[in-house]
């Protein structure tokens, strides 16, 4: 019988360099860094603290994370979004993270069902508040949002499994974020139903119910359209 395997712990940032790396990669995930923008790297340089050959080895990260486009010689972008792009992200999450979810329900014990619910209910009462309109907490929303996906998965057993999803998951995040993104009491109650299938082991409702969440996340999206940080709209997503 296979065990549960434990939660992976991410180690803190260490480094001037993975503190930059995580900094950049936050700020293009959440829009701040909008599809498209050039990367400067002396502006870099100056707005995260970091050198010139650290920013490069950075860039390069990121682009293998296909959150950034290398260039040539003409240097580094934001990767840009589209519709078919965020359809794949999307596809490509749900296959990950309903394979990961199947076998996570097959192992996880006590304790995982204890980081589900503890995961589930951290985000249900931040999930209440934006619907009361409150919209400070968004980058905190995106958060618990993942801790809960994360949490639901974190059984499976595969180091590799659990961190291929983490990079797709930030991907399909940054799109509901540049679209500001968020169907309020819909969402809340495909939350709810993935955490009663965890506590009930059911994995084939489960994988019913996470397919209606990915894919009424993409719809939703491109619905609503895509609107930059600095307030300037964008049509890019209506064009599918």
């Amino acid at each position: 019988m296979k065990r549960e395997a434990l939660p992976i712990e991410r180690p803190a940032v260490p480094t001037i360099a993975e503190g930059a790396y995580s900094r950049i990669r936050k700020d293009i995930i959440f829009g701040i860094l909008p599809p498209g923008r050039r990367l400067k790297l002396e502006k870099l340089k100056k707005d995260y603290g970091a050198s010139v050959s650290t920013l490069r080895e950075i860039l390069n990260r990121l682009s293998s994370e296909m959150l950034v486009v290398a260039e040539g010689q003409r240097g580094f972008e934001v990767a840009p979004v589209s519709p078919e792009n965020l359809r794949e992200v999307a596809d490509l999450r749900l296959l990950l993270e309903g394979h990961a979810i199947e076998q996570s329900f097959a192992v996880g014990g006590v304790e995982w069902e204890g980081r589900v619910v503890a995961a589930h209910h951290k985000l249900a009462g931040l999930e209440r508040l934006i619907s009361e309109g409150d919209n400070s907490k968004v980058e905190l929303w995106k958060r618990y949002d993942w801790e809960f996906h994360q949490s639901l998965i974190s059984a499976c057993g595969s180091n590799v499994l659990i961190d291929t999803h983490a990079s797709i998951f930030d991907q399909y995040l940054r799109y509901q974020l540049i679209a500001l993104s968020f169907r309020g009491e819909i969402a809340a109650a495909e939350h709810l139903a993935l955490r009663d299938c965890a506590l009930a082991k059911d994995a084939a409702k489960a994988r019913e119910v996470l397919a209606r969440h990915i894919l009424g996340g993409v719809e939703h999206a491109l619905d609503g359209g895509l609107k930059l940080r600095d307030g300037s709209p964008e049509s890019i997503l209506r064009e599918s």
